[in-house]
């Protein structure tokens, strides 16, 4: 997969799959600019990876939940890089509630930082493709719970489920356009984010219970991420693609004889 010469932008990559991807297509030769929440986790480890990989970088903090950050996030990429020709858009918002109790506040963040979100980077950067008229790669990183609803994740469960049916409709509007827009499934990733909410032990331990005897690590997102936005995949769009090790069918296996 060669991305040489190409110019990618790459929300939520200061760690974790947003890392994986960013790293990844760094790698396969694009130039990537990395974007983070302002005051989260730092982008340096993730820009002084860029550019031990010999490209070019830019780290621009901006707040993709809210519209006008995602307008400045855009158009200082266009500023730093010249021109954006694959967008992976990796923003959430989830939240373990019961659905009895969950806050309609916290449930309404949820599906603002999933879909909304990804609505306003998807747009904004799809308009500035077509501006150009040479096509480009929008890229969400969606999750199998948008196929299995997995309490207690309400808000996270239905709004990435949305992001799947987004991606469809947006490839569908732009055919004509040669954009190509595709959703990846993780499963389980071992990332900065599950360690803290399920405990080191248990991030250790799970993979053991998987049908690929391990779990999925943000590399396996970043290399899925690469291949779709590679020429490889130019025949490739509104699809979604689970990259989880199996996770999905880690019960269907064969029942024991009776």
């Amino acid at each position: 997969m060669d991305l040489t010469g190409k110019i990618a932008l790459v929300t939520g990559a200061a760690a974790g799959i947003g890392q994986g991807c960013a790293l990844e297509i760094a790698r396969a030769g694009a130039d990537v600019v990395v974007n983070g929440r302002p005051g989260g986790t730092d982008l340096s480890s993730t820009c002084n990876q860029i550019e031990s990989l010999g490209r070019r970088t830019a780290a621009i903090p901006a707040n993709v939940f809210e519209r006008a950050e995602c307008e400045k996030l855009v158009a200082q990429t266009i500023d730093a890089m010249g021109r954006i020709d694959i967008l992976v858009s990796n923003p959430a918002c989830g939240g373990r509630h019961s659905f009895l109790d969950f806050d309609p506040e916290l449930f309404d963040l949820g599906i603002r930082g999933t879909l909304t979100a990804g609505f306003h980077m998807a747009q904004l950067t799809a308009r500035h493709m077509v501006d150009r008229g040479e096509g480009g790669k929008i890229i969400f990183i969606s999750s199998i719970h948008a196929e299995m609803p997995y309490a207690p994740c309400v808000a996270y469960n239905a709004a990435k489920a949305g992001l799947n049916h987004l991606a469809s409709s947006i490839a569908v509007e732009l055919f004509d356009q040669r954009i190509n827009v595709n959703c990846i499934n993780p499963g389980w990733i071992d990332t900065p984010g599950e360690r803290i909410a399920f405990g080191d032990k248990s991030v250790d331990t799970g993979g053991q219970h998987l049908p690929w005897g391990r779990l999925g690590t943000p590399g396996d997102i970043g290399k899925a991420a690469a291949f779709l936005a590679s020429d490889h995949a130019d025949y490739i769009t509104g699809t979604t693609l689970r990259v989880d090790g199996g996770f999905i069918f880690k019960d269907s296996g064969s029942p024991e004889p009776t």
